[in-house]
């Protein structure tokens, strides 16, 4: 794979090639490592950690659903101090930049781990996920309102001079405005989508099939509303985008390069194939050679309208 070919800059993290794992699917990176080779990826964004432990809902919490699936895991994860500890060293063995995708209830959690995190000389980047309820507004998501939502990377920006990227939630009516709220508010790249609040129901017990009774719809369903949400925010910001959203094989990952994101999270796939994104790599950089393009930067933005 020619780093020369694939290489893109992300908010000032230099990146081998655009293929990124999503927050959530790739547990910390070493589940993984004897499946892939993990220098050859693009970046790792590990699972979503906050200051302390959490546990997460309680089961049932992830279904299969046609063309892809609901999860309600709640945001499970060992918490900072943890994963510094025994999940980091093992990370840093790689050429391979890592992020971490922080969520707080407060403005104040997520300031004091991006502190924390600021620490880190082998962390690349910080992912705010802004899609989590804002307990002191009534649960409502920090994501879903313009000054919530840079309320948030105004105070996790004055606590960090690592890079910033910003995840956003889909629950929205207008995508751009969010999006040029968090730029305005110190961003330095935009990852998009998160996933889509959905429902399952037991018709015999006639009962929510997910004990949280709502989740998070993932996978290739999802993907004609992400590929249109990356393509609005992109054509709007001056900041690199990060596409998510039903990214299963190189196809899909070019579809979302062409409608103007710089590099891509492989997300759902990782459970159905676990080489989902070295291919996805492999077929990218194939495209490129196909249609006799030097450099992805070709690529990207190439929509034709």
């Amino acid at each position: 794979m020619s780093k020369r070919k694939l290489g893109v800059n992300i908010g000032g993290v230099e990146l081998k090639n655009p293929v990124m794992t999503a927050s959530g699917t790739f547990g910390y990176g070493r589940e993984f490592h004897e499946l892939i080779d993990l220098s050859q990826l693009g970046g790792i964004i590990v699972k979503g950690l906050s200051l302390l432990p959490s546990p997460g809902n309680p089961p049932p919490r992830i279904i299969e659903t046609p063309c892809g699936m609901l999860n309600a895991i709640g945001l499970e994860n060992i918490g900072i101090e943890a994963f510094v500890e025994e999940k980091l060293p093992f990370l840093s063995t790689f050429s391979t930049p890592v992020f971490i995708n922080v969520y707080g209830k407060t403005v104040d959690e997520y300031a004091d781990l991006a502190s924390r995190i600021d620490e880190l000389d082998d962390i690349a980047g910080l992912e705010v996920n802004i899609s989590c309820p804002n307990v002191k507004a009534g649960g409502v998501a920090f994501g879903v309102d313009c000054t919530a939502a840079a309320e948030v990377v105004r105070s996790v920006r004055k606590r960090t001079a690592k890079p910033l990227m910003v995840k956003l939630s889909p629950n929205v009516t207008d995508i751009v405005a969010i999006a040029k709220s968090v730029e305005d508010a110190g961003a330095d790249s935009i990852s998009l989508i998160n996933t889509i609040t959905g429902m399952m129901i037991d018709i015999e017990k006639r009962k929510p099939v997910l004990a949280n009774i709502t989740g998070g719809l993932s996978g290739p369903a999802i993907k004609p509303v992400a590929l249109r949400m990356v393509w609005q925010v992109a054509s709007e910001v001056k900041i690199p985008v990060i596409g998510i959203g039903g990214i299963m094989n190189a196809e899909d990952a070019v579809a979302f390069l062409i409608a103007g994101a710089t590099a891509v999270q492989v997300g759902t796939a990782n459970f159905v194939n676990p080489r989902a994104t070295i291919e996805i790599i492999e077929g990218v950089e194939a495209y490129l050679d196909k249609h006799g393009m030097n450099h992805i930067s070709e690529l990207i933005g190439a929509l034709k309208i």
